[in-house]
């Protein structure tokens, strides 16, 4: 859903957007620009509308490039039919000289790029999302193009000497037979041995590589680690990255259609993901808006397992940091909730570490639950069937007499070995008194890969509204919820730390902030 970039000192951000209204139709490409990835201008003018013969029924998702000589580019589907036939096309800057690159232009002459070829039995109306390219050895640049066939997902992939006439290899880059639609394809390195990003380009240095796709068919993006087969030019997961709706995923929430992008300016690779609306279609037009981006979050590879990604939201956004409020060594006995009082609890910022003297009062993982995911299990136990070690955590946008409350909270189990399985939910099912089948208030949910050796986890929640993102262990597992609240609102918000488990949680630590509101760039 978006194109993410940086170019001279600026960050853009192209997204789709129907300007005739908060519903899906009308698709341009917007764009917005900022210095800091905080405070945004919104251009007047879109950067690509249907108007040419290879996008006049759409301009769809796409990516952006830093190509040869160092200049940005955009890959793009344009739709040139009633039927949905796609294909891919490119857009450059009219005026490299310009700051903001506001204007686009979409030449006739090589346009389009990217047209699907019969031999290779791709479907027509699933061909779309061109990835960011990349420059191989060779010195020919590649790129990925998202498709299926029936239940079948694929990545296609394109390779050209000069950037501007491209063909399609005779292999997939990736496929797999049960997943369907491979939308927003996204391929990148990460390195081995430190946190900071890589370009997509880099060979010379040890690395693992992500291969992410967003499933259409769950609406959720799935990622696995791997290998690239140079000779082969085909993607390969790791035998210990699992592919599939039990794959790894940056977020086990509200997330889609995610797109990473190289900051050479702090060396470091970010990825974007947007956060639909979970109220109805009226609600939005009501709104006037629909859809939000997350905050942007840096991405590296956990080490030293490597068996997965780490993120944690840009350290930029700590400039909106206003009061803070601290607490330390404070006891939470079963039943307990203590309010964090001092900040703005509907719009806030809170990283909290918690402690137990001992994990010896974990409940048993009960092997019946396998048949759940952790999003199943978050939702089949709640936060009212308590156990020993939980559930603990957060009440967000709650209000004064809990009638409202979302909470995002982790449980502890004891599994084989003496080891322990982590569990985190955020559960919206408490989170709005309002009824009906138009608000969608799911249980989401994540198993946290973290070693509970010192008996410690720590979380950190972003709240702002209507939106709750968080992160658990560090950035092991992330998870976004839209809420609704009819009394928690502003501030009638409240926030509060609370453990149901019959083992005393420590609050070891926990610093909170008000959040100011983010100007727009001037």
């Amino acid at each position: 859903m978006s194109a993410p970039m940086y170019y001279k000192g600026i960050y853009h951000i192209f997204y789709q957007y129907n300007p005739k209204g908060a519903v899906w139709g009308n698709i341009v490409w917007a764009h917005a620009v900022s210095k800091d990835l905080i405070s945004w201008k919104i251009l007047k003018k879109p950067a690509i509308f249907p108007s040419k013969s290879f996008d006049k029924y759409g301009t769809w998702s796409g990516s952006g490039t830093i190509g040869p000589d160092n200049k940005p580019i955009i890959f793009y589907t344009g739709v040139i039919d009633t039927k949905q036939t796609q294909v891919q096309a490119y857009a450059v800057p009219k005026d490299l000289s310009d700051p903001y690159l506001s204007t686009w232009v979409r030449p006739e002459r090589g346009n389009p790029i990217a047209m699907v070829s019969d031999d290779l039995g791709v479907n027509k109306t699933a061909y779309r999302d061109p990835s960011t390219a990349w420059l191989g050895r060779d010195g020919q640049w590649r790129m990925l193009v998202g498709s299926r066939w029936n239940k079948k997902g694929f990545a296609v992939l394109y390779r050209s000497k000069d950037f501007k006439k491209w063909v399609q290899a005779k292999r997939f880059f990736h496929f797999n037979s049960k997943l369907g639609m491979f939308e927003c394809p996204d391929f990148y390195p990460v390195s081995i041995s430190h946190k900071n990003g890589l370009d997509n380009s880099v060979t010379n240095q040890p690395v693992k590589y992500v291969f992410k796709v967003s499933l259409d068919l769950e609406r959720y993006d799935y990622y696995t680690l791997g290998s690239y087969n140079l000779r082969k030019d085909i993607y390969v997961p790791d035998k210990s990255s699992i592919e599939g709706f039990k794959a790894l995923r940056y977020d086990y929430g509200n997330f889609y259609a995610s797109k990473s992008f190289f900051d050479p300016s702090k060396n470091r690779r970010i990825v974007w993901g947007w956060a639909n609306e979970s109220d109805s279609s009226a609600d939005d037009v009501s709104k006037g808006w629909s859809g939000i981006y997350a905050i942007p979050r840096k991405v590296w590879l956990d080490m030293p397992s490597g068996k997965q990604l780490m993120q944690w939201p840009v350290e930029e956004l700590e400039t909106l940091r206003g009061r803070k409020v601290e607490m330390s060594y404070q006891h939470v006995n079963k039943g307990e909730h203590i309010e964090i009082k001092g900040v703005t609890a509907a719009q806030a910022d809170v990283e909290v570490k918690f402690s137990f003297s001992s994990l010896e009062k974990a409940d048993k993982f009960d092997p019946k639950w396998d048949k759940w995911d952790a999003e199943g299990l978050c939702k089949h136990l709640g936060i009212n069937n308590h156990g020993g070690i939980g559930p603990f955590g957060l009440l967000t946008l709650a209000s004064s007499k809990l009638e409202e409350f979302t909470p995002v909270f982790f449980r502890i189990f004891k599994t084989h070995g003496n080891k322990h399985k982590v569990l985190m939910c955020s559960d919206a099912r408490s989170s709005s008194l309002r009824q009906g089948d138009e608000l969608y208030k799911p249980a989401f949910g994540g198993f946290v890969n973290v070693d509970m050796i010192n008996n410690e986890i720590s979380l950190r929640s972003l709240i702002d509204n209507s939106m709750i993102e968080s992160f658990g262990a560090g950035g092991r597992t992330c998870i976004v919820s839209r809420v609704y609240p009819t009394l928690a609102v502003k501030r009638n918000a409240h926030l509060y730390v609370f453990n149901y488990g019959s083992e005393p949680l420590i609050i070891k630590s926990l610093n909170a902030w008000s959040m100011k509101a983010a100007k727009p760039m001037m």
